[in-house]
């Protein structure tokens, strides 16, 4: 049972029409809400269907009634004093509203669902969700309030996000300090470092305000009810209690009945212990999670028995989490693996220092590689949804793996047969496995030897796209390379190409492919490799790497001007450029970002600009470059991007695919990214997007709303150009594209008749 006292969710005032309730109440938790009055008296329960059915029978006053007219009056209530009651009365009710002695509403109870997750001031802690680490301080701060700053600057460092302290009352705990004599030696050690290494009141909340300024949770582990009540009266989002206190039951009841989450470890108690407290908790409606634990210190690995999270997870219901006194960082990130959604670990600037706790500290570079490597492992669970190829294997593939080629030249209408076919790298084309699909049917168009076959050879043929088909209220184009252009330009008539280069196309002759001037306009897209695996970053720390960009940037532009000649070019030449700002294994602070965009601006003076302008792409937030994934960190987000453009003084090329990953990695409205970047976008990058790397795919096999993605293009009276960007499109005469360019003719045609 969970005791939920936000009732923005579950009341309505009795003076509200149905018509300004429905939508309200068909969107909240089991579409049933409780009838209020002013005062907050209940009055009676309404649900979705009492509305649906008030209306369709066309009951007087129709969607003008009011709630207060149609609610039910005989609603079952409970009481906070008989919590018992209202456990039975939810084992056939959805939801109970909990009334005070004047029948006011203070709290709903409901079941607890499944693996329910727990919010924790803006942080939710839950299976969709990064893991909550935690990096307790305790009294690692060994008195003085300056070190339990630094240790709290260094969880931030770290990646943390929460730093932990404690409270202690020492003669509610202890009694009279010149009683605690009497106690054996271990324990009276422990007395005096916990009496010389206390924080006050005061300098606890000064830590808690350092910790929330720097963009952490504060945290504290409460020792007794007065610390609690000390916890509460400052604010604190949630209160931890301690491995040795899970069987306190009033202390249980007193934190639960503070209305704050409870994140409870399990060390030292046995299962039928950690069951009657979670039983406890469950009676009392407590918002909470469990942390399996082992409270030896340091812990053995063999002790550690990380299995026990699964059995943890049946006996709470919900989430639960990992509080580790182990030596290095390798158990916290298996725990993750294991179902752990929140991890707590000791930090120390120090081992040597004294107190108990400092022993199994992790300093702060052993925190940081923790957290990194909490991080790697909960980004590679993904989900047990049917294994698809991700983006990176769909470019290894094609160099990689094989394919479908032609072993002699076929002409359209010839049946194909098994000697026509074989088997071969690369694997661009139709894979090895649906030669027998393939053999025996009519091939739909001329094959010339050692071509690849492609799925179009068997699946229903892409719809045809000419340029004469095509309307666009914005320039349209193909891409190309130097080997198709011409016939690229003559299949589609487009009013541009975009030169997709490689670092080999720089010391290409281009009037060996290019004749005359042809009457179309160009955009150019830079390599962003180059020999030697330099990928072009103008924002790199390292100055001769930087410096090598700089000179490889300006060797595009040279190129762009030998091909401008043979093209119909009325205004500067764009090129697309993506122009660095990525890093290998995380991404970077907002300071590191700062560092790296004076960088860049510091580069962008270094160009030599003639004839052209230059278009930074709008990054995704994990590129594909021909080493693997990386991270990025400039052009990603909306408001960087006006930044950027605006101390760059330049537009960009928006690459709506790129942008929706971000947008979704980052959980950015990716309607208000189109709004803000659309007004700043000289050229488009066109494809669908789906997740946070499902990049270019065909149009209208992702998420993107194409139609209002015109819509916002018609109303910010954008002449962006563009280009579709789909992954492959341009294999089998740019089959790919052809289709693209029709769906896209379609949907733009349905945004002008809205």
């Amino acid at each position: 049972m969970i005791l939920d006292r936000d009732l923005r969710r579950y009341v309505i005032r009795a003076d509200e029409s149905i018509q300004a309730s429905a939508g309200q109440i068909s969107s909240w938790h089991g579409q049933v809400a409780f009838c209020i009055d002013s005062s907050s008296r209940l009055l009676g329960s309404i649900s979705n269907g009492d509305l649906i059915r008030w209306i369709a029978a066309g009951s007087p006053g129709g969607p003008q009634a009011t709630v207060g007219e149609i609610s039910n009056a005989g609603v079952r209530v409970g009481t906070i004093d008989n919590l018992p009651g209202v456990e039975r009365l939810l084992e056939t009710l959805l939801y109970v509203p909990i009334v005070d002695t004047d029948r006011r509403v203070v709290a709903v109870a409901r079941r607890r669902l499944p693996k329910e997750g727990l919010v924790i001031g803006d942080r939710t802690i839950g299976l969709e969700h990064p893991a909550f680490v935690i990096a307790e301080i305790g009294n690692n701060h060994n008195g003085d309030i300056e070190l339990a700053f630094r240790l709290i600057d260094a969880a931030r460092d770290a990646g943390a996000d929460c730093a932990k302290f404690q409270m202690r009352n020492m003669q509610a705990l202890y009694g009279e300090r010149e009683k605690r004599a009497s106690h054996d030696l271990g324990t009276e050690y422990l007395f005096d470092l916990l009496e010389r290494f206390q924080l006050s009141e005061d300098e606890l909340f000064r830590c808690f305000d350092y910790t929330v300024k720097q963009g952490l949770v504060p945290l504290c582990t409460a020792w007794e009810s007065t610390s609690a009540d000390l916890c509460k009266k400052y604010g604190l989002p949630a209160i931890k209690i301690a491995s040795a206190d899970l069987t306190n039951h009033d202390l249980l009841r007193h934190v639960a009945g503070l209305e704050l989450p409870l994140i409870c470890s399990t060390g030292m108690s046995t299962e039928a212990e950690i069951a009657e407290s979670v039983k406890l908790l469950q009676t009392v409606g407590a918002r909470f999670t469990m942390l399996h634990c082992n409270s030896t210190y340091p812990a053995p690995f063999r002790d550690i028995n990380l299995r026990y999270i699964a059995r943890l997870e049946e006996i709470t219901g919900g989430v639960v989490g990992y509080s580790g006194h182990e030596r290095d960082v390798f158990v916290a990130s298996a725990a993750v693996a294991m179902g752990a959604r929140v991890i707590e670990k000791h930090i120390s600037l120090d081992r040597s220092m004294e107190g108990n706790d400092h022993k199994v500290s992790l300093l702060p570079d052993e925190f940081r590689r923790m957290v990194d490597g909490v991080r790697q492992v909960e980004n590679s669970l993904g989900t047990r949804a049917p294994r698809d190829v991700t983006q990176g294997e769909r470019a290894n593939r094609v160099a990689l793996s094989k394919s479908l080629f032609a072993t002699r030249n076929i002409e359209a209408g010839s049946v194909i047969e098994a000697s026509m076919v074989t088997i071969r790298s690369p694997g661009h084309g139709l894979q090895p496995n649906r030669i027998r699909e393939l053999i025996g049917t009519v091939a739909r168009r001329n094959i010339l030897a050692s071509g690849p076959f492609y799925p179009s050879d068997v699946d229903e043929a892409a719809a045809d796209a000419t340029g004469d088909a095509l309307r666009f209220d914005q320039p349209w184009g193909v891409p190309v390379r130097h080997r198709d252009a011409v016939k690229l330009m003559q299949q589609f008539k487009p009013d541009f190409v975009e030169f997709h280069l490689s670092y080999r196309d720089l010391n290409l002759e281009d009037d060996q492919f290019l004749v005359d001037k042809f009457p179309c306009g160009l955009i150019v897209h830079a390599p962003e490799l180059f020999e030697g695996d330099h990928t072009l970053d103008l924002a790199s720390p390292d100055q001769d790497y930087r410096e090598r960009s700089i000179r490889e940037l300006n060797r595009v532009i040279r190129k762009t001007q030998s091909l401008a000649k043979f093209f119909k070019v009325g205004q500067p030449v764009g090129i697309v450029c993506n122009v660095g700002g990525f890093t290998a294994d995380r991404f970077l602070t907002e300071n590191e970002k700062r560092e790296r965009v004076e960088l860049l601006i510091d580069s962008w003076q270094k160009i030599k600009v003639s004839d052209v302008e230059l278009w930074p792409q709008t990054m995704p937030p994990y590129p594909w470059h021909f080493g693997g994934q990386r991270f990025h960190n400039l052009f990603v987000l909306a408001d960087d991007i006006v930044d950027l453009c605006k101390r760059l003084n330049t537009r960009v090329c928006l690459d709506i695919s790129h942008s929706r990953l971000a947008c979704n990695e980052m959980g950015k409205s990716f309607d208000r990214f189109l709004d803000t970047v659309i007004p700043l976008a000289a050229h488009l990058h066109i494809a669908d997007a789906r997740g946070a790397a499902g990049e270019g795919l065909q149009i209208g096999e992702g998420e993107i709303d194409f139609e209002d993605f015109f819509r916002k293009l018609g109303l910010a009276r954008s002449r962006a150009s563009f280009i579709p960007e789909i992954w492959q499109g341009h294999e089998n005469n740019s089959e790919g594209a052809q289709l693209a360019l029709v769906r896209l003719n379609r949907f733009a045609r349905l945004a002008r008749v809205a």
